[in-house]
Formats: C-alpha cells, sequence, structure tokens
C-alpha cells in the first residue's frame, strides 16, 4: 500500500494529467493554497533537520541541494528541446543551427536521452523521496503535453468549422473555441508550466518545508501561473516577428510563424477565431492548404488576437504576484515578483 500512495498532494501530481480527471481544475483559477484533504506524510524522512521555513530579511543563501536542483530542472528542460527540435523539425534553436540541423535526428535524441539519464542520477543523490517524485512527473507532463498537442492537431481536422444541429454560427463557434483553449492551456501546462511549478515546490521542499504549511503551495501556485503566462508571451512573439513565415528572425532566433508552419493553433489564432471564422477552417486543415500561413497570420494581425493574448498573459502574472502576498517582505520576494513583470516584458 505505501508504495502507491504520493509523496505530495494528488492534486499537484497529477494537474493536469487527462487520465486521472477527477484530480484536475480548470486553469482560470488560482490555484488553492491550502489542501482539500491531508496527504500521506513519508513515514521514513531522510531528510537532515531541516531550517526555519519562515523567511527572513538576512536570510537569502540556496543551499547545495537547492543549486543542484536547479541544475537539474535546466537538464530536463534542455533535454526537452533537444527532442523538441527532432519532432518540430526545426533548423534554429536561439539563432544558431539546431542540434538536429546539425548532428542530425539521431544523436539529438540520443543526446537528449543522455542528459536525462544524467539529471536522474543527480536527482537521486538528492536523496529526498517527494522531490524525486516531483521531478519525475515533469518528464511524463513533457510526454503527455507532446501527445496532447498532437490530438489537438488531429481532433481540429474532424470537426472544426461544422455546426451542431440546432445552434446557431455563433454559439457553434463559441463552443469549438472553448474546447480549443481548453486543451490548449493543459498543453501548456504540461509543456511549459508543470517544469516552473514543480521545481519551484521543490526547492520549498528541500529548504524544510514541514508538512501542513503553505509554503510548498504558494511555490506551486507562484511557478504554475507564471509558466502559463510565459509560453503566452512566447506564443505572442511567434506573431511579432519582423520575418516571413519560415526564415529566421535575429531577435526571437527562431524561424518567424513556426507555429503556424507546423499546423498549431495558438492563444492569438484562436481569439482571431472568434471574429473572423473562416479561421476555423484555416485551423482544422492544420494551415496545410496554399497560402493558408499567409492567410492565418494575416487573420491574427487584422483581429485583436495578439492583444487579447497580452491581456490573458498579464491576468496569470498577477495571479503569480497575488500568491506571493502570503509571504513576508524580503529580497527574495521582491525577485519574484520582478520575474513575474520580465517575464511579460520580454522581446526573445
Amino acid at each position: 500500500m505505501d508504495l502507491d500512495r504520493p509523496l505530495t498532494r494528488p492534486d499537484v501530481l497529477n494537474d493536469w494529467n487527462p487520465a486521472m480527471e477527477g484530480s484536475t481544475r480548470e486553469f482560470e483559477d488560482v490555484f488553492l493554497l491550502t489542501p482539500s484533504t491531508p496527504h500521506y506524510p513519508p513515514s521514513h524522512s531522510q531528510k537532515s533537520p531541516p531550517p526555519s521555513p519562515t523567511p527572513s530579511r538576512d536570510h537569502h543563501h540556496l543551499l547545495p541541494t537547492q543549486l543542484r536542483l536547479a541544475q537539474i530542472v535546466e537538464m530536463l528542460h534542455t533535454a526537452s528541446l533537444l527532442h523538441d527540435d527532432v519532432i518540430d523539425a526545426s533548423p534554429l534553436r536561439r539563432g544558431a543551427p539546431s542540434a538536429p540541423s546539425k548532428f542530425g535526428s539521431k544523436l539529438s535524441v540520443l543526446g537528449g536521452n543522455f542528459v536525462l539519464g544524467r539529471a536522474s542520477t543527480a536527482l537521486a543523490r538528492l536523496g529526498d523521496g517527494e522531490v524525486t517524485q516531483l521531478i519525475a512527473s515533469v518528464i511524463s507532463n513533457l510526454v503527455d503535453g507532446e501527445i496532447l498537442q498532437m490530438r489537438d492537431v488531429v481532433l481540429g481536422g474532424g470537426d472544426v468549422g461544422m455546426e451542431e444541429e440546432g445552434t446557431t454560427q455563433d454559439i457553434g463557434i463559441q463552443g469549438k473555441t472553448k474546447n480549443a483553449w481548453t486543451i490548449y492551456l493543459q498543453k501548456t501546462y504540461l509543456k511549459t508550466a508543470s517544469l516552473m511549478a514543480k521545481g519551484a515546490r521543490s526547492a520549498v521542499v528541500l529548504g524544510g518545508c514541514e508538512e501542513g504549511e503553505v509554503w510548498k503551495d504558494i511555490a506551486y501556485a507562484y511557478g504554475r501561473n507564471l509558466g502559463i503566462a510565459f509560453q503566452l508571451i512566447d506564443d505572442i512573439l511567434d506573431y511579432e516577428s519582423t520575418s516571413t513565415p519560415g526564415s529566421a528572425d535575429l531577435t526571437l532566433g527562431k524561424p518567424g510563424g513556426a507555429d503556424l508552419q507546423l499546423g498549431l493553433a495558438t492563444g492569438p489564432a484562436l481569439y482571431a477565431w472568434e471574429e473572423f471564422p473562416e479561421m476555423g477552417e484555416l485551423i482544422g486543415r492544420k494551415f496545410e492548404g496554399p497560402g493558408d500561413v499567409e492567410k492565418a497570420r494575416s487573420l491574427v494581425l487584422r483581429s485583436s488576437g495578439v492583444h487579447r493574448t497580452k491581456l490573458l498573459a498579464k491576468s496569470f502574472a498577477e495571479k503569480a504576484k497575488e500568491v506571493l502576498e502570503e509571504l513576508p517582505e524580503s529580497v527574495a520576494k521582491a525577485g519574484l515578483v520582478a520575474l513575474t513583470e520580465r517575464v511579460i516584458g520580454r522581446r526573445s
């Protein structure tokens, strides 16, 4: 029985897992800072006596385990980028040739697997069961997110643009865009926000947060909201690129219009769909028709899609700052607040 009991809150561990719908939530809601039911605490703790979990103005150093955790999280991120560039056949990464274009897909996949293996070894050395479980679940989240992104495209080709019997066109479009938004935000959590949220929560666990204290939930909620805001801005930048679709943008370090080239309908395109019903047909065929990418980009730029996506990103960033209000004033807290503003204002 002990082997099946989670070491962290089930709604955190499984957020968002499509196979465990009872443990998930809508993405519009702020993450609750207090558990609805207490989770099962580990029966044998391997942690050394923790320092005081209460932040102090004069106590800002990182523990060696927290520093190593940051390295592990970045290793997971790097491995995911190597694999993403293979899946997306991306020619560039930060303005330089991507690993697949320079070394080939096989070496890129093997390189990503090697980094994951080294990260797993380092994770085991931390000696904390809850942190191991959290970070390991991030890897499965990345895979779930990639599969969900593929599923999104497949479903889009089936019923997008079709009206339900007995409804008006406006109601049909509204229902379909709502479903598309749900999938889009779930994918955004799995592929981006999960790493930030569970990484932040793990850092607080290593810092000595004890069972029943709210600090872990604050860290998770902050990272979750910040991660979604980060990805929304990233999707906006794809449309603000000054380059033509498929060519490199020196500022962004990646081809302009890359999402459309991959058949992905992100926030700006989904908002544009509400204003231009013909966008649904383009989304349905994954922008694969002649001139579809150029037409979709034009519709997005003529719509309020980019502006509305920026507002949505700002709302998630504000939610990230709101959960920090529970923390006492400190340099660290000010840094977290400043980070939310930097995410919203980034240009690359």
